[in-house]
Formats: structure tokens, C-alpha cells, sequence
């Protein structure tokens, strides 16, 4: 993986171009993501947010520009091949199997890490059976660390909305990523509930140690973790770096006291920009 000083680069983009017939999303964005921190992007609506990520993980196909995941590149690549990579992400608007329970979203992120064939999965025997044990117990350690053990076997199209966003979180974390894309996880929530979602991002992110020693990816945390959010307080507190994006392009950079003192950042979330 590439190095910039002592951060290991994870994540590199390079001049990324992002258009809709006439509507560039995106102009000639830069920036990097390094292991070991929460990268904000903010912006108003509009700006492009949710377009980086959608372009980093497949959905979305640049014009121009490139994207670098530890040094392979990463462009243009299909969603089922960045999933497998170990980039995972939440949705600004829910994606969720609303038809199935809350374990059974959860278990079907699973499938991309399972090494058994349709025909030995079919007959449920051996070893298929002994993987699918261990799958389990990954996705009741996940439904423990969420605190949604409750919810577990109910169908989550007749979930509160603040659950579904904890569901979400969770198939994310089924994939074992080593990446976790959030985009707008704390969208329509309350006080509470985004205090809840914070902490739980706060302790992905530095591991829970011996609590889920049999977990990796909760023994462990995820190390990097790019975070779009609307609510400036949380951005603040959470984030270690944060981009700032207007129109598409890039207007800031820098840690979080640096940007609040930066007057273009103000500028453009109170409309003024250029």
C-alpha cells in the first residue's frame, strides 16, 4: 500500500469526474483516505457526497479519474468484486430486505465470504453445516454489539426507522469489511438514537478486544471508516479528517479545528459560494 509520511494510504482518489448528461456531480476531485482514521465528508445537498461513495464502491462509473484500494486500482469495478475487496457501506436511503427478519439481513451479507458450493449448501450437511454454525455465531455477536437482540427474528419492513438504520450498520459489518462506508447513518434521528449510532461507530472503529474474541471484525474494529453526515456536531466529534465538497468539487480539507475556522466551508453551507 502506497505511503504518505508515516499514514498508510488505503484508499486514493485521483481527479474523479462524475457527470449525468449535462450535470457534472463531480469535477476533478482529489483526496486520500489513510488507515487508521474517520474521514468526513460534508457538504450541502447536492454537492456530491454520496456520488464519492457510490464511485468507490461500484455503483457509479466516472467519466474520468481514477481510485486506488491499497494500491490496486479500483475504477469503473463491479459492487459484488468491491464487497469482496472488503469495502462495505450503509445507505442514505435504507436497503433493506424489508420481506426478511432482521438475523436473516445480516446473515445474507455473509454469503461472499462462504467457501461452500450451491450443491453441498443445498443438503445442509458437513462442512457446509459446520460454516454456516460459524457464520451464525458472527451474526449474533453482531446482533449483541447493536443491542437489537430483541428485534432479531422480527421482519424488518415493520421496523422503526432508527432500527433499520442499526440493521443496516450490521450487514455492513457482516462483510468483515476493511473499509466501512456510512452515508448519513444518523439521517432522521433523534437525539438519542444518534447518540446510540455514534457510540456504536466509535467502538467499530477502535475494536471491543476480548468482548468478541471469535468476531474479528468487532475483536479488531475497522480502521478506516469514511463517514457522510449533515449533523456538523457529529462530524466534529467523530471525525479525525474531513473534506469539504460544493458543487462537485472540492473547496476544503484538513482537520476538524481547520476547517471550522476555514471561511469557504462557511460560505458554502450558507449558500454563498461561487
Amino acid at each position: 500500500m502506497p505511503e504518505v509520511g508515516s499514514k498508510t494510504v488505503k484508499i486514493r482518489i485521483e481527479n474523479l469526474s462524475l457527470s449525468f448528461g449535462g450535470v457534472k456531480a463531480l469535477s476533478e476531485v482529489s483526496f486520500d483516505v489513510n488507515d487508521g482514521e474517520i474521514l468526513a465528508i460534508i457538504g450541502p445537498n447536492g454537492a456530491g457526497k454520496t456520488c464519492v461513495l457510490n464511485c468507490i464502491n461500484g455503483f457509479y462509473k466516472p467519466q474520468q479519474g481514477e481510485i486506488y484500494f491499497e494500491g490496486q486500482r479500483l475504477t469503473r469495478i463491479r459492487p459484488d468484486k468491491a464487497a469482496r475487496l472488503g469495502l462495505a457501506r450503509t445507505f442514505q436511503n435504507i436497503e433493506l430486505f424489508t420481506g426478511l427478519s432482521t438475523l436473516d439481513n445480516i446473515m445474507a451479507a455473509r454469503h461472499v465470504l462462504m467457501q461452500q458450493n450451491f450443491l453441498s449448501s443445498a443438503f445442509h450437511f458437513g462442512s457446509a453445516q459446520r460454516e454456516e454454525i460459524r457464520h451464525r455465531k458472527t451474526v449474533e455477536d453482531i446482533i449483541d454489539f447493536l443491542e437489537i437482540a430483541s428485534i432479531r427474528k422480527q421482519v424488518v419492513g415493520t421496523l422503526p426507522y432508527g432500527l433499520r438504520k442499526r440493521v443496516e450498520l450490521g450487514r455492513a459489518l457482516a462483510l468483515e469489511p476493511k473499509v466501512l462506508l456510512l452515508d448519513e447513518p444518523m439521517a432522521g434521528m433523534n437525539l438519542e438514537e444518534k447518540e446510540d449510532i455514534a457510540r456504536f461507530i466509535i467502538d467499530i472503529f477502535e475494536g471491543q478486544g476480548d468482548t468478541y474474541p471469535e468476531t474479528p471484525v468487532l475483536r479488531d474494529g475497522v480502521s478506516c471508516i469514511v463517514l457522510v453526515e449533515h449533523d456538523m456536531g457529529v462530524v466534529m466529534d467523530l471525525a479525525d479528517r474531513i473534506i469539504v465538497l460544493d458543487f462537485g468539487r472540492k473547496i476544503a480539507e484538513g482537520t476538524p479545528e481547520e476547517i471550522r475556522a476555514n471561511p469557504k466551508v462557511i460560505s458554502a453551507y450558507l449558500g454563498q459560494s461561487e
